[in-house]
């Protein structure tokens, strides 16, 4: 019976192999035998995008110029201009649209950062499937996400369109948010391609200034910044996206390190990349290239096979030099056809020349209900949120309070709920956290909203009128923080704290001795040393999209106990960044009672909020940590128990995070490395066993030369609620 039940499975095995080699040999018989039959000029439109249907004419589409189209948000445009491009030109090639849909499409989810608070993968991809069959049904077929940059410093502005500071996090979420727009057949009219950007370490950019320079070492790019990408391919991912900044003396839109010996030859890439906006033509303000022509020689042969070219088919790099550049010998028509023939590939991969067109009746049918969709970004906007501070358990509030006062400009906003990158939101389905609340309360509570200030301006008229709405309340909540043009790109920060007179309108609220809730809305970490110290209870809410203000309020009233974590360190002040948990140990490690260590004169070394911190309206205490054994070969599997129990009166969520310190290797390694983590319910009193998986993989580091290793040693294992507090035990790797 075993040898039979074997045959079948390998007979199985063997069939859906030969099926996938069909496929394969399927499709490189068409893409080739359709780039045989093109032209120079065909071939390089297929390189070229444009950003705008305006700047397309019937000409273009007909001559095959153009192989893409950024922005088209429309059905019944794209199904016209896709008409040209299929019938009317020679060959027939279909047009790809893109769109940035990065938080979602006509529902809007948290900023990708406020969905890393989550630490619910399962949930981002949820969402992933919302955004991809909502812009699918709008025409779009590939989006230019996820977002996948590691980034340690909160002055960057797109740190809010990323995952935060940590590679494991980072990685796990990149590949839910791939599976979650291509789905499980990128041919399905639900499924949308993702691109994976920016390719790669713009996130490292330095002094968080974006565009900036980038300087790290190559162990690490391997470590730190790759990986997430690297996940990203491992999913699937169909394009990649190669960024603005310099890296090591070799801009990245024109690294052929990274973008051919790395992404192709070490991980087998076969999609195409595709360069940022202008990012190939500004090789010459990089001072890499002495003009255009030289700048899409370098680009191509990097390894950059489209080149976003702006409004205009004039502002292409690509479309005016390549015929030059060919025809003359300067780079091989070769390069050019391998760069047309993986364009070709995913067109065909994701269905193009079998169904070029939208199908608008099938999304009238196949659309999940509004209902559907507005409950998952409620669900996913609950849980981005995170409660820093709850002193003497001022949270949740009641809901039958006689008066609340709600005060700033942010409480009473549709628009700056939305984040930055919104894609192409309806505006009617924001619910303002003023909304929210009131939506919450009972009948009988009187709610006041002051604006009191603006959020960047310096006009303190309406203090007064806000001081005394606040001396006759039973609460006071100050919603404030950014503006959603604060973050995102093009928008760094030199100071990262309260910006405007809002915190100075906080500070004359305390004053009245009312109790007061600080609701943060903001793209990055912020510095807020004095609220920490002066108001009682903090909620970090992020832009939460559009359930923004019932999530607030469910939070606010104990209708959800928050389960939200950081995925980012929150300084003390700016003069800490970069501040990152998985630091190096320095020779000279902080020690309080001596002088000559790693420390500041003026500020606590440590952080305001640590790494995967985040409170509850009950606590969890974690005990019995323990190994299968205590010696493990390197080619083994490292089991992990402990028991985790809710020790308080609520029901509640807790991510369980497991932390690897490897005690002493050849090259120096970070003080902690997260390497796993779990979000589970627990009932008020319910303990509950824990189990984690620690793979070889996860122990392996790079070397000086560059490999991949596992050393023997003594490892440590910590496990808690954050970074800074866990229990822990050991387990030695022997040779």
């Amino acid at each position: 019976m075993k040898n039979r039940i074997i045959i079948y499975f390998t007979a199985i095995l063997l069939v859906f192999t030969s099926s996938l080699i069909a496929q394969e040999e399927k499709e490189n018989l068409f893409v080739d035998s359709l780039l045989n039959k093109m032209t120079l000029e065909e071939k390089i439109g297929q390189l070229v995008e444009l950003v705008t249907p305006k700047s397309v004419t019937k000409k273009m589409l007909s001559n095959g110029n153009v192989s893409s189209i950024l922005g088209i948000k429309d059905a019944d445009l794209a199904n016209e201009l896709q008409q040209i491009a299929v019938e009317e030109s020679r060959l027939g090639i279909p047009l790809l649209f893109t769109n940035d849909v990065i938080h979602g499409y006509n529902t809007t989810f948290p900023i990708p950062l406020a969905e890393a608070s989550s630490w619910n993968p399962e949930l981002i991809e949820e969402a992933c499937r919302i955004a991809a069959v909502e812009a699918a049904s709008n025409g779009t077929h590939l989006t230019f996400a996820p977002v996948v940059d590691i980034t340690r410093d909160p002055r960057w502005g797109r740190i809010a369109e990323g995952s935060g500071e940590d590679v494991y996090l980072g990685s796990i979420l990149a590949k839910a948010r791939v599976k979650g727009f291509q789905g499980n057949d990128l041919k399905d009219k639900s499924s949308i391609g993702a691109c994976a950007k920016h390719y790669v370490a713009y996130g490292a950019a330095e002094a968080g200034k974006d565009y900036n320079t980038v300087d790290i070492s190559e162990i690490t790019l391997r470590e730190i910044y790759l990986p997430p990408f690297k996940a990203a391919v491992g999913e699937g991912v169909v394009s990649i996206m190669s960024a603005f900044n310099d890296l090591n003396g070799i801009p990245a839109s024109a690294n052929y390190f990274t973008l051919t010996q790395i992404l192709r030859n070490e991980w087998g890439f076969d999609g195409f990349v595709i360069s940022d906006y202008n990012s190939i033509p500004e090789l010459v303000n990089h001072r890499f290239a002495q003009n255009k022509a030289e700048a899409a020689a370098k680009a191509l042969t990097a390894g950059v096979d489209m080149d976003i070219a702006g409004n205009d088919i004039k502002w292409s790099v690509y479309a005016p030099h390549l015929d030059s550049l060919i025809t003359n010998n300067i780079i091989s028509e070769d390069i050019l056809n391998e760069s047309v023939r993986r364009v070709l590939r995913i067109k065909y991969r994701l269905g193009l020349f079998e169904n070029p067109y939208v199908d608008i009746e099938y999304y009238k049918t196949n659309m999940p209900s509004f209902e559907e969709r507005q409950k998952t970004a409620l669900q996913l906007a609950k849980e981005s949120i995170v409660l820093l501070k709850n002193q003497d358990e001022l949270l949740p509030l009641k809901k039958d309070l006689k008066s609340i006062t709600v005060i700033g400009e942010l409480a009473d906003n549709i628009h700056h709920p939305l984040g930055p990158w919104n894609t192409a939101p309806i505006l009617e389905n924001v619910v303002t956290p003023l909304a929210g609340i009131k939506n919450y309360v009972s009948e009988n509570t009187e709610v006041i909203y002051i604006k009191g200030c603006s959020v960047e301006g310096i006009d303190k008229s309406e203090f007064g009128e806000a001081i005394d709405a606040a001396k006759n309340s039973d609460v006071v909540i100050m919603i404030i923080g950014e503006t959603r043009e604060m973050s995102g790109e093009a928008a760094s920060r030199s100071d990262i704290g309260i910006p405007g007179v809002q915190l100075d309108l906080v500070k004359e609220i305390t004053k009245t001795g009312k109790p007061v809730v600080a609701v943060l809305m903001n793209g990055r970490p912020l510095t807020i040393p004095w609220l920490d110290e002066s108001v009682p209870a903090i909620l970090e809410t992020w832009f939460l999209g559009d359930q923004t203000g019932n999530a607030v309020a469910e939070v606010l009233f104990g209708d959800y106990n928050p389960s939200g974590k950081l995925p980012a360190t929150f300084p003390r002040n700016v003069g800490q960044i970069p501040l990152y948990y998985s630091h190096k140990s320095t020779g000279r490690p902080f020690n309080e009672d001596d002088k000559y260590t790693a420390k500041y004169l003026d500020v606590d070394v440590t952080p305001l909020y640590s790494f995967g911190y985040g409170l509850s309206y009950t606590q969890f205490e974690y005990a019995d940590l323990r190994t299968s054994k205590e010696f493990y070969t390197k080619d083994e599997n490292i089991d992990v128990v402990l028991e985790v129990t809710n020790t308080g009166k609520r029901n509640g969520e807790e991510v369980v995070q497991l932390y690897i310190t490897d005690k002493f290797a050849s090259v120096t390694r970070p003080v902690k490395e997260l390497k796993d983590f779990q979000k589970v319910f627990f009932k008020a009193g319910e303990t509950k066993k824990i189990n984690f998986t620690i793979t070889p993989d996860k122990l392996s580091f790079y070397d000086v030369y560059m490999n991949k290793i596992i050393e023997p040693g003594e490892f440590v294992i910590s496990v808690g609620g954050n970074s800074h507090d866990y229990i822990t035990t050991l387990f030695q790797i022997i040779e």
